[in-house]
C-alpha cells in the first residue's frame, strides 16, 4: 500500500444482504474534516453491530465502516486547537453512522467532535470506556446530582453488558450499595467482581407485581434496556429517588401511571451521549481518567482485531457479548 491507502473493515450491501470484510480504501475517500486521526483502537457498541447488518435507522448509505468509537494521534490538523501529534478521544456525535467510523486505519472528522485524551488516561483505556463508559459515566454524575450512596441501594439493568458493567465499576468506586439486573445468571461471579453486592435475574425483576406502584426499596437506578424492567425499578424506587434512562433495547414503551411521580416525587432523566455538550464531555473524560476510575477497569473488556468483527457483530446482537470489546487498529 502507498501512503494514502489504509485498511478499514467495510460493510456493503449485495441484493439486500449486509456484509463486511477488511478492505483497502484511499484518504481521498473519507469525508471533509478539520482532522485527519490514525486510529489506534475503536470499540464495539450495540449502534455498531446495527449499522453493520444494515439498519436504515442508524445508517443510511453503504458501503460504509461503522464504529462510533475512536481514539488515535493526529496525523494532520487544520484547528489551531489541535497539533499533529496529540492524542485524541472521538465518541458519538455521527461518527460511525453516516459518517465513516473507527473500525478503520484512519478517520477525518470536524475538530468539534475530538477531546484530547486526558494525560492520566491510556488510549486503550479510552476505548475501553468508548460511548459506554461516556454514558455511563454520565449516568452516574446524574446520579450523584439527588442521591447519596447513604440514601439506599441503586439497581443497575443490563449489568453485564457495557454501559451497566461500567456503571457497575464506577458506582461501587463512589461507594454506592450496587444490586445489578442480568439476564445471564453465569456472570454473576463477573458482576461481583465489578462491584454488585446483589444479583437480580431479568426474569424475576419483569415478573413482579403489575399494581401502579411497588414497595419502595431502592433509592435510584441506571436503566439501559427501557421497557418493563424500567417501568419496575420507577415504581420500585424510594421518595425523591431517581433513576437515569440510555437505552430501549427491551422496548421503547413504558407502560405505567403517574403515580411514582407525583406520590414519591421521583426523577427520571434521560441520558444522550451522542449530543453531549463538549464542556462536559471534557468534565466526564477527565473524571474517568482520575478520581472515578475503577480499578476493576482491565475486568470489563475483551481485546480483538478487526477480522474478529463478524463473529462479535453477531454475538452482541444476539446479546451473549458482555462488557467491552475493544478493536486493536494501529500496529
Amino acid at each position: 500500500m502507498n501512503d494514502q491507502e489504509f485498511k478499514a473493515f467495510v460493510v456493503e450491501e449485495n441484493d439486500g444482504e449486509f456484509n463486511g470484510s477488511i478492505k483497502t480504501r484511499n484518504i481521498e475517500s473519507l469525508p471533509e474534516g478539520d482532522l485527519l486521526i490514525k486510529v489506534s483502537y475503536s470499540s464495539l457498541n450495540y449502534k455498531d453491530a446495527l449499522s453493520a447488518s444494515g439498519n436504515k435507522g442508524v445508517t443510511r448509505n453503504f458501503p460504509h465502516t461503522p464504529g462510533i468509537d475512536a481514539v488515535g494521534v493526529v496525523a494532520k490538523s487544520e484547528n489551531v486547537a489541535f497539533n499533529e501529534g496529540d492524542k485524541v478521544i472521538v465518541t458519538s456525535y455521527d461518527l460511525g453512522m453516516n459518517t465513516s467510523g473507527g473500525f478503520s486505519e484512519y478517520i477525518r472528522v470536524p475538530a468539534a467532535w475530538a477531546v484530547k485524551l486526558p494525560q492520566h488516561l491510556s488510549m486503550k483505556e479510552a476505548m475501553i470506556y468508548g460511548t459506554a463508559g461516556l454514558t455511563a459515566e454520565m449516568s452516574v454524575l446524574r446520579l450523584t446530582e439527588l442521591v447519596k450512596p447513604e440514601d439506599g441501594k441503586i439497581l443497575v439493568s443490563g449489568a453485564s453488558g457495557g454501559v451497566g458493567a461500567l456503571s457497575v465499576a464506577i458506582l461501587s468506586k463512589l461507594g454506592y450499595t450496587v444490586v445489578a439486573i442480568t439476564g445471564k445468571e453465569h456472570e454473576r461471579d463477573y458482576l461481583m467482581k465489578l462491584g454488585a453486592q446483589e444479583i437480580i435475574l431479568r426474569t424475576d425483576f419483569e415478573n413482579l407485581d403489575k399494581r401502579p406502584l411497588l414497595k419502595p426499596a431502592y433509592a435510584g437506578g441506571i436503566d439501559t434496556v427501557g421497557g418493563v424492567i424500567l417501568e419496575n425499578i420507577i415504581k420500585s424506587t424510594v421518595p425523591m429517588g431517581a433513576i437515569t434512562c440510555c437505552g430501549n433495547v427491551a422496548s421503547p414503551k413504558l407502560n405505567l401511571t403517574v403515580f411514582p411521580f407525583i406520590l414519591r416525587g421521583i426523577s427520571l432523566i434521560g441520558i444522550d451521549s451522542q449530543n453531549y455538550p463538549m464542556s462536559y464531555r471534557e468534565q466526564v473524560w477527565n473524571k474517568l481518567a482520575e478520581e472515578w476510575k475503577p480499578s476493576q477497569l482491565s475486568e470489563a473488556y475483551d481485546e480483538i482485531t478487526l477480522a474478529s468483527l463478524p463473529e462479535k457483530i453477531a454475538l452482541i446482537l444476539q446479546g451473549k457479548l458482555k462488557g467491552r470489546t475493544i478493536i486493536k487498529i494501529a500496529e
